[in-house]
């Protein structure tokens, strides 16, 4: 595989039975027997069956337009149908159904109008709008929960330039009074993106020393891709020790040899910010699964918790207080000890709402900031190649030994060189824990991708990597054709945390607007995945990343009641239209968190 084939990271799963232990079948069963007897299906006479039928079908015109149930008002067991029979399950046993019923928390049914009539008595029926479809819960398989959370507070996307950016951080100053009459209150914001500028260059903490609101402010700032921070000089002047280099990143520095306030990668972690407090966390927490809700998430799989971040969720999972799915990556220091033999996993805590079962390896940085480690020179910096974030020798250590664990391994790889050397290292992890496949079972890689960065990298990819290198950058369908699994994300705050957003750019690779650098039929459209691809890649395939396929992922008697509502179908209308689609209800255990059905 090819470097750019894997834009963000490479996913190994390691234990291949299910968290709960239990099969599918046995989980159906489980559902069967705690079903209240008027909830069984009906083995009356066949003319009682008839009647049955003929009442379910008046039932549709007198129910289409009764009020909709929100959260509270949902009954315990109830039907949802689609008058056009578009309930897409992602089971390919059963992938198009007119009905699905739902008790307590689970699905417990599927089929036409006419059996779920003959099969179900004493429960209500309830039909989505025309035109409308229902998909199994939407997943994105990478995000930074908490660090959305705080963009939402200063975000530094849209500027051209960073004149116009240090405009911002100074109007979010004077919009805050407690920010603008306390000069020593910290300033955190992201999203800044010299690539976007029209003038393409790198910011210096003087550009923000320039405006006499922002001077004399500690202030920290992430890049959009979050592989580099620019800092206040009041932040530079408050570390203690700066290296001449670090391993795996870069200090931007002046032709006098000083440091300009910008650390890419492994730098970052000179610069020491305050850590958020608790409740700080669960205000940006909450801000996050709102806009989550309301664009039919109910899964989310954070790329990087800290020691910090996974106390607060493990917290709220014992206060019962997690409305979304939540999976978490914790972050391995290269520079700090093996921890893997001395930290316990979460396994579907807080109601099946929270698993920590995984770790995340940086191998090098992004192809943005020129930090993705290429075999050969950057076609616009043939002075670089980029680095890698960790030595090959110590990534060959770590990936089999916290395999053997019981984690699952998660590595961050960009460039060709990245690629490379993580693939090696899980060959060689296979090889040695071949004696031990019967009990771990079988080793697979998932290609773990985020579309949107395709859509977004397309216009300096070419310039960065050259025409021929280019070629390998996001080729989704090579991925596919050669048996690769993919999990589809969006990396927010990185890029649009709007999962059909992710689907759009995935079956077009083009931008919203239509455009591409290779023109309106997409940027390298061979590499396009198809509308199921793309749909089981946002649903299935992540839950089978974060081994609850078993409970999630599609429409199945047995499974969690997770579904979205859309008021488009996105299967078939023209792609131009997929970006005008609504979510009308996000539904989590059987109950809308986001609308109402």
């Amino acid at each position: 595989m090819s470097a750019q084939s894997t834009p963000s990271e490479l996913r190994k799963r390691s234990p291949s039975s299910s968290p709960s232990g239990r099969s599918q079948k046995d989980r159906s069963l489980d559902s069967t027997r705690q079903l209240k007897p008027s909830y069984r299906p009906n083995n009356a006479l066949r003319m009682t069956a008839i009647r049955v039928v003929v009442a379910g079908l008046l039932g549709f015109f007198g129910l289409r337009a009764a009020q909709k149930w929100g959260r509270s008002e949902v009954p315990d067991a109830y039907a949802l149908c689609s008058p056009e029979g578009k309930i897409f399950t992602v089971d390919e046993a059963n992938p198009e159904v007119e009905c699905m019923v739902i008790h307590g928390s689970h699905f417990s049914d599927v089929g036409s109008l006419a059996d779920i009539r003959l099969r179900w008595t004493a429960i209500p029926v309830r039909f989505i709008q025309s035109g409308a479809v229902v998909v199994p819960g939407i997943s994105d398989s990478h995000v930074h929960i908490l660090e959305y959370g705080a963009t939402i507070q200063l975000p530094l996307e849209g500027p051209k330039s960073v004149k116009e950016t240090v405009q911002v951080v100074r109007n979010y100053i004077l919009s805050d009074p407690d920010v603008r009459h306390n000069k020593s209150t910290f300033v955190e914001g992201w999203g800044w993106d010299h690539t976007q500028w029209l003038l393409e260059q790198w910011p210096t903490s003087e550009d923000l020393e320039n405006d006499p609101v922002v001077r004399g402010r500690p202030i920290v700032l992430q890049s959009k891709d979050g592989h580099a921070i620019w800092v206040s000089k009041k932040i530079l002047d408050d570390i203690e020790f700066i290296p001449e280099e670090i391993e795996g990143g870069t200090i931007f520095r002046d032709s006098n040899g000083n440091p300009t306030g910008v650390f890419m990668d492994s730098a970052q972690s000179l610069v020491n910010a305050p850590e958020p407090t608790h409740d700080q966390m669960e205000k940006r927490f909450g801000l996050a699964v709102r806009d989550a809700h309301k664009v039919g998430l109910t899964a989310l799989h954070d790329a990087g918790f800290n020691p910090r971040s996974l106390a607060f969720f493990k917290k709220q999972a014992e206060e019962d207080k997690l409305p979304i799915r939540v999976y978490g990556m914790t972050y391995f220091n290269e520079s700090a000890e093996y921890w893997g033999n001395s930290v316990e996993k979460v396994i579907g805590a807080g109601n099946n709402r929270l698993s920590a079962r995984s770790v995340k390896i940086f191998a090098d940085g992004a192809l943005r900031s020129g930090g993705a480690a290429l075999y050969e020179p950057y076609s616009d910096n043939p002075e670089t190649r980029g680095f890698l974030r960790i030595d090959p020798e110590l990534l060959n250590k770590v990936i089999p030994r916290f395999l053997r664990d019981g984690w699952q391994v998660n590595v961050h790889a960009i460039g060709d060189r990245a690629n490379g050397v993580v693939l090696d290292a899980f060959e060689a992890a296979l090889k040695d824990a071949n004696k031990d496949m019967a009990r771990f079972g079988d080793l697979g890689i998932i290609a773990s991708i985020q579309p949107t960065h395709a859509i977004s990298d397309m216009w300096f990819g070419e310039d960065r990597l050259g025409p021929e290198r280019v070629k390998g950058l996001y080729a989704f369908r090579s991925i596919i054709d050669h048996g690769g699994r993919i999990a589809l994300g969006s990396d927010f705050p990185v890029e649009d945390m709007n999962p059909l957003a992710g689907f759009y750019a995935a079956i077009t690779r083009l931008s919203p607007d239509g455009k591409s650098p290779h023109g309106p039929g997409g940027w390298f459209p061979e590499q396009r995945m198809t509308r199921q691809e793309a749909l089981k890649g946002m649903t299935l395939d992540p839950a089978y990343a974060s081994f609850s396929d078993d409970q999630l992922g599609t429409i199945t008697p047995g499974k969690r009641a997770d579904y979205v509502v859309l008021s488009k179908d996105i299967m078939t209308i023209p792609a131009g239209k997929l970006l005008e689609t609504k979510v009308l209800a996000t539904v989590i255990d059987g109950r809308p968190v986001y609308g109402k059905i």
